[in-house]
């Protein structure tokens, strides 16, 4: 066989500085070791496949199916002091990725740790950290984007040393590069919503409301409700009035629609100020949805968000309030920084068909 150190893809994955090295073990003195190549059986079928991976670590149990293979002695992978298995490397760095509802989906597979969300929520990424973590080079983590929707069970980020065999010092660099979890996934309140229909021309029956259904199927796609809609003319104190009700409804999020535009019969932001509304934002780097407002309405023992909604989200089916509602109900706080920060990603394609969120926008 020559030299088996010297076999394909060992000295192509092993840590710099010297190639792995592998040496010949009696089957019965390799448990707990890590084999240096795939080993191969015939099947019942008649065809050969890969029995055991390299870099498997040899079990009790595998010696039967090892003798099977015709094996009584098997090349090893002979790790150095300060050296790690990419599986065990692998281990380690799963376990500091994860943030809070995280988790590593099992043990490693062919040197790969997937991670997985423990429950329903929003994905969050600390995307220097997790760049600090792959400069390091023999390490890599990808995830998908920041801010997703995901399910709980949701495979959200793969992680492993890209070496097989990898210097410990690397790995305990890349646990203090994650910090205290690079990737958490945060939980949605249930959507409570209260809506406030503006308009004159609604108030006075020559147009039918149209967003109230549709604010209600958005917060039933995310298991919640509406706390109530309510109509209301151009005028802010009619509108105020309109808010405060539907606070002590219940809402946890309240929506104003249209009333976002130049026309100085809009009078949104007017009301907004007479609820006594904190950090009122005008403008959005986002199309469809860049008249949008977002305030905090003080309520006894903290605030509830108030979002005002241009009249553009009854013509597409993405906008910019698809892109905050899970954000607000994840409990982050949106201002000035975060509305312009929608800017890369933030234009609808306006695809012949909307896949959102499977999509770039928002991305």
């Amino acid at each position: 066989m020559g030299d088996p150190g010297n076999a394909p893809g060992l000295r192509g994955r092993a840590r710099a500085g010297r190639p792995a090295r592998a040496k010949t073990v009696p089957v019965d003195q390799a448990v707990g070791l890590a084999l240096a190549h795939d080993l191969t059986e015939v099947r019942h079928d008649g065809e050969k496949g890969a029995a055991f991976r390299r870099g498997h670590i040899v079990r009790e149990g595998d010696l039967p199916r090892l003798r099977r293979c015709g094996k009584e002695h098997v090349f090893i992978l002979d790790l150095a002091e300060g050296e790690l298995h990419e599986d065990e490397a692998a281990v380690r760095l799963a376990a500091a990725l994860c943030g809070d509802g995280v988790a590593p989906s099992g043990g490693p597979r062919e040197g790969r740790v997937d991670l997985v969300a423990c429950r329903d929520g929003l994905l969050q990424v600390d995307r220097e950290a997790l760049l600090a973590f792959n400069l390091l080079g023999e390490v890599m983590c990808a995830t998908i984007h920041t801010g997703t929707q995901v399910r709980r069970g949701q495979r959200v980020a793969g992680t492993r040393a890209i070496p097989l065999v990898i210097g410990e010092s690397v790995v305990r660099e890349a646990v203090r590069c994650a910090g205290s979890g690079v990737i958490a996934v945060r939980e949605l309140a249930r959507p409570s919503i209260g809506v406030v229909v503006t308009g004159s021309e609604v108030s006075r029956g020559l147009v039918q409301d149209r967003f109230g259904p549709l604010l209600e199927r958005k917060a039933a796609a995310l298991g919640g409700g509406i706390a109530g809609v309510r109509i209301a003319a151009d005028d802010e104190g009619e509108i105020a009035a309109r808010l405060k009700e539907l606070l002590a409804a219940g809402a946890n999020l309240l929506v104003a629609t249209g009333g976002m535009s130049v026309d100085p019969d809009d009078r949104t932001r007017f009301a907004a100020e007479l609820l006594g509304a904190r950090d009122i934002v005008y403008g959005a780097a986002v199309l469809p949805g860049s008249m949008c407002l977002v305030a905090y309405v003080p309520v006894p023992g903290g605030e509830i968000p108030l979002v005002g909604l241009p009249a553009c989200a009854l013509a597409h089916e993405a906008t910019v309030f698809d892109l905050l509602l899970p954000r607000l109900l994840a409990g982050e706080r949106i201002g000035r920084r975060e509305l312009a920060a929608l800017g890369h990603g933030g234009l609808c394609l306006r695809c012949e068909a909307c896949h959102f969120p499977v999509c770039p926008f928002g991305k």
